[in-house]
């Protein structure tokens, strides 16, 4: 590593500290460390933190590493979905009534909406322990794509940056908690913008690309924009229900995973939702699309992944490390360390917060005082990333399973569980507890048995129980969509034949208490 390169990232950690000092004692309350204070954050502010929250790591070395190379410039449409329903489409949808219903309902976090929502402490509960068990591993994987791009390209040892990252991300999460990572969110929003532009300039322009010429090359290659082909395997694993796959996952995922949704109850008002749609969708357009499109021109740079070590991980390390100049190896590595911690941040905060207000709080404490539950919250943030940065060494130690796996098992089985009652919830008033019950209960067995099942039909129904587990998780993206396509089923049919919530909680979710009080 050269000094510049050094400068910029020291330079970058430097000011992530600052914040951390900067918002220490802006956070005293509850409301103040998990969501922001009172007022809320402006537009632009919440569409960064929503950005940067969706896009991590992972994105970078593991998504646009694998399918890029394995879909070539197919696989821009992942982004291209990110961008119009993950974004555009979200905030359209859930933005405004997400916001007024969790200001009427007072819910801090997903299990707690749905606690006042459905009327079930069990659910909360419940709801909980699956958001804290299931973003452990979306945290490690974010570890492990920051591991892969230090360790090819500068040659330093991953557990040495995965200690930088939980160290520098504790540090301003436990000070200033949604303050301070809003506020990285915006610089980190922008480091990420300029860094993917510049990264598929220079890739673009080299050599093995040459502009036009190796675009063209792709499509000749049936590496272009539209796919085709199929393995003959059962189950859909043919290239282009893969990608339809990958697109509903990354892109409705977004719709009920507790960090992302977390950003719709901190969003100030009417005018910022407007301008949080717009700034949000250009914002996921660009790193979504620019991401995926330089993972597609892998397939120019190396023709097998023998000369990268042999995984789809390394790909995009050794692409920045082979063409990129001296100078802005430092910004690069400064993107994605960025990326890395604003989406750690993000997770960490909603992990923690659902242990405090709604296990703790809501079943061990009921009368615990507001200083207490902010400094136990405070806590269980650095307890979190301790734990994500253990597992995240572990499987990069062992190889337990490759980066893209772990991130869509997190989300297939968070949104799974979650979109059909959250979704349905806030926007039609018939949607019943018995009905969430359906999906969030349902959905876990539907995950697990898809696991299995997929896992053996792989292996040819032959092999122990761990290798199937093992080859059925390498399946996350269609199992995700498949058990998101069941809540949102299971939750409107059961809804249609199940008795109806009391009126009363419906009037208080639903119907406006105060003229324009909320967006």
């Amino acid at each position: 590593m050269i000094w510049i390169d050094a400068a910029v990232i020291i330079l970058y950690l430097i000011g992530m500290v600052f914040i951390a000092l900067y918002t220490r004692n802006k956070a005293k309350t509850v409301k103040d460390y998990l969501l922001a204070g009172s007022k809320g954050l402006n537009g632009w502010m919440s569409a960064f933190a929503y950005g940067t929250t969706y896009f991590s790591a992972v994105i970078f070395i593991g998504y646009a590493g694998k399918f890029g190379f394995g879909f070539g410039l197919a696989a821009v449409w992942i982004g291209i979905g990110n961008a119009i329903i993950g974004s555009l489409l979200a905030w359209k949808v859930l933005a405004r009534k997400t916001k007024n219903m969790t200001v009427r309902l007072d819910a801090k976090t997903m299990p707690d909406f749905f606690s006042k929502r459905y009327g079930s402490e069990k659910m909360k509960l419940v709801s909980a322990i699956i958001v804290f068990v299931f973003l452990i591993p979306y945290a490690a994987s974010v570890y492990n794509g920051l591991g892969n791009l230090f360790s090819i390209v500068f040659g330093i040892p991953g557990w040495v940056v995965m200690l930088v990252l939980a160290g520098v991300t504790a540090l301003y999460l436990f000070f200033g908690g949604y303050i301070a990572t809003s506020l990285t969110d915006f610089v980190q929003g922008i480091i990420m913008f300029v860094g993917v532009t510049v990264m598929v300039f220079f890739f673009l322009a080299s050599p093995k690309v040459n502009w036009g010429e190796g675009l063209k090359a792709l499509s000749q290659n049936e590496m272009g924009l539209f796919i085709g082909g199929t393995s003959g395997a059962r189950f859909l694993y043919d290239r282009p229900m893969s990608l339809v796959f990958l697109i509903l996952l990354t892109s409705f995922g977004v719709w009920a995973l507790p960090q992302t949704i977390h950003k719709y109850y901190t969003v100030r008002d009417k005018k910022a939702i407007s301008q949080g749609t717009i700034v949000s969708t250009i914002f996921s357009l660009v790193i979504g699309f620019g991401a995926y499109f330089i993972g597609a021109l892998s397939t120019r740079f190396y023709t097998n992944l023998d000369s990268v070590g042999g995984t789809t991980d390394n790909l995009i390390p050794y692409m920045v490390k082979d063409t990129l100049p001296n100078g802005l190896l430092g910004l690069i590595a400064v993107l994605v360390l960025a990326a890395s911690m604003s989406t750690l941040a993000s997770v960490s905060l909603a992990s923690s917060s659902v242990v405090t207000i709604d296990i703790y709080k809501g079943s061990v404490n009921k009368n615990a005082s507001d200083k207490r539950v902010t400094t136990m919250m405070r806590f269980l943030a650095l307890v979190f990333v301790v734990i994500s940065t253990v597992l995240a060494y572990l499987n990069a130690k062992f190889n337990l399973t490759a980066i893209a796996y772990m991130m869509g098992l997190s989300w297939g089985t968070l949104a799974g569980c979650f979109i059909g009652p959250y979704v349905l919830g806030v926007v039609w008033k018939k949607t019943t507890k018995t009905a969430a019950w359906t999906s969030i209960i349902g959905s876990l067995v539907l995950t697990a048995t898809l696991i299995v099942i997929i896992g053996y039909d792989k292996l040819e129904w032959s092999g122990s129980l761990g290798k199937a587990i093992q080859q059925g998780i390498g399946s996350s993206p269609m199992i995700g969509v498949i058990c998101m396509a069941y809540s949102m089923l299971s939750t409107f049919l059961v809804s249609l034949f199940t008795r109806p919530l009391p009126e009363e909680r419906i009037r208080e979710a639903f119907d406006k208490k105060i003229e324009n009080e909320i967006a």
